[in-house]
């Protein structure tokens, strides 16, 4: 086994998902079978890294200054959806269901792994919120503890006393999802998400 060899199933069993195995027979696909395509992939991943960055209103991913949602007028100023990741942002776009803006943290809170406000990306979300022109704030994070300390600091700290909603996504059962196989945590978050059924 060669080092550059090596090299190459360390780097891709880095990457999530990808495991020893899977990593190994990524880069044999590559090496032996698909030669052509492992170039256009190394073309393709210098030509994203060198083009494209985060949106300096919001985090997201774009090719310029600001993404096509920020920059877009068909979505609502007054809404900010706060998620913790770009795949969430994602997401959220897939399930066509939000017509607002957003932020991405590019994490969460975390003192035992040393994520501190600093380490999040909050100082655009300051600026949104101090123009005036967000009347609501959106917090779609995880209803893990650090998920749960990120949104307290954002209500009480970065939103604070001004005259902002701040909502929370509802957590509960996935679609098709029975109520004998769900987990407490998911029990307890459909409960309290809960909103009224027209009965009209």
């Amino acid at each position: 086994m060669t080092p550059h060899y090596e090299q190459l199933i360390q780097i891709l069993k880095g990457l999530p998902g990808l495991g020893y195995r899977s990593a190994e027979r990524i880069a044999l696909s590559l090496l032996v079978e698909k030669t052509e395509q492992a170039k256009a992939l190394v073309d393709s991943l210098v030509k994203a890294s060198e083009e494209i960055g985060p949106c300096s209103s919001c985090g997201n991913l774009t090719e310029s200054e600001a993404c096509e949602v920020c920059l877009s007028h068909e979505r609502d100023d007054s809404l900010v959806c706060v998620v913790e990741s770009v795949p969430d942002l994602f997401a959220m776009e897939r399930s066509g269901a939000y017509r607002g803006k957003y932020q991405v943290l590019h994490g969460k809170l975390s003192p035992i792994r040393g994520i501190g406000p600093e380490r999040l990306n909050l100082d655009s979300l300051k600026g949104k919120i101090e123009s005036g022109r967000v009347s609501e704030v959106i917090l779609a994070l995880g209803n893990d503890m650090e998920g749960e300390a990120t949104c307290h600091y954002l209500k009480e700290v970065v939103i604070g006393d001004r005259p902002v909603k701040v909502s929370r996504i509802g957590f509960g059962l996935p679609s098709g999802g029975n109520v004998t196989f769900a987990d407490e945590v998911t029990l307890r978050s459909a409960l309290e998400g809960r909103t009224d059924l027209d009965t009209g």
